[in-house]
């Protein structure tokens, strides 16, 4: 049984059953937007299903723009910031951001390490997050140190060629490490896979289980017959994945109805005007797009493998 040491992070995230991190080896790789697919596909794979987002790419914060969540305030209580909820009355779909502190959603971030640090710390101590099942962690591109240091022990503290949000996640989440595991993201063509082997070799370094690696961007659907065509190439995530020993998840293809789906993500309100919860209308759409079901089976066997682990006693998946 997972021993969560007594720290302001260990505290708030003792409550939460498993926290995945999302990372690639570069930016482009449409990461942020399989982390949004992750939390919707977790959210509809059980009714009772509560899970978290939390977006810590502190300079290009997407998150908010792909939940429909833009222009919402966070509210703080006694007991911390509280999250915003993107299914409403239901809470269960919390997402936490840097877009959502904001004045502008064009505002550009320019912090210095310090205080990326301290703004990774307090996402991670100070939002009421509750009881969660999951929690999804959109990370930057790259393997940068300011992120993944929330996530290990100050073992790893030394490693080189590594930058400082990666390094900042590992530092503070060393007390939940063992709730910890990772999804790769990738694209087919050889520059994408080459930056993926260093986002794997990161991990093998601060010994974080990976769950396995996707390819994004497989393909092209077209949105007339549905057929799919390899625009660029196909094929080079799952082999990476033989190569290495790493379980494939799937590929995803680029699908327009969900890029406009995403894209075009408005907030909306999600209650009647008696109070009552209305229907999770992105969720909804996102149902109709030709990715989702190829997204939940890829949903279904992250959450398989995670309760196996954690029936077993071990860690997700061998680094």
């Amino acid at each position: 049984m997972t021993t969560v040491q007594d720290t302001p992070v260990g505290r708030r995230l003792r409550h939460i059953k498993y926290i995945i991190i999302v990372c690639s080896g570069k930016g482009g790789v449409g990461k942020s937007s399989v982390s949004a697919q992750l939390a919707l596909s977790l959210h509809a794979s059980s009714p009772t299903a509560r899970v978290g987002i939390l977006d810590v790419d502190l300079t290009g914060p997407s998150i908010p723009r792909m939940l429909g969540l833009d222009g919402h305030p966070v509210h703080q209580s006694s007991d911390g910031w509280v999250p915003v909820y993107a299914d409403g009355s239901e809470a269960r779909l919390a997402c936490m951001s840097v877009g959502f502190l904001l004045k502008k959603k064009e505002d550009s971030v320019v912090w210095r390490g310090p205080k990326k640090n301290a703004m990774i710390r307090q996402f991670l101590s100070d939002v009421r997050w509750g009881e969660l099942d999951y929690l999804v962690i959109d990370t930057p591109p790259g393997t940068s140190l300011r992120t993944l240091s929330v996530f290990m022990s100050d073992e790893v503290m030394n490693l080189s060629g590594t930058s400082d949000e990666h390094l900042s996640l590992i530092e503070h989440m060393a007390p939940v490490h063992d709730k910890l595991s990772a999804v790769i993201v990738t694209t087919p063509q050889a520059v994408a896979l080459l930056d993926a082997m260093k986002c794997l070799s990161f991990t093998r370094t601060v010994n974080l289980p990976v769950l396995g690696l996707i390819e994004n961007m497989s393909g092209y659907v077209c949105p007339c017959c549905g057929e799919i065509s390899n625009i660029f190439s196909t094929g080079g995530g799952q082999e990476m994945a033989r190569r290495e020993g790493l379980k494939f998840l799937g590929s995803l293809p680029v699908d327009t109805e969900l890029v406009t789906l995403l894209d075009a993500a408005e907030g909306s309100d999600n209650t009647t005007g008696n109070g009552e919860s209305k229907s999770f209308e992105i969720l909804e759409r996102y149902r109709k797009t030709s990715t989702a079901p190829l997204f939940a089976k890829i949903a279904e066997e992250i959450v398989r493998t995670l309760d196996s682990a954690a029936t077993s006693g071990s860690d997700p998946v061998q680094a």
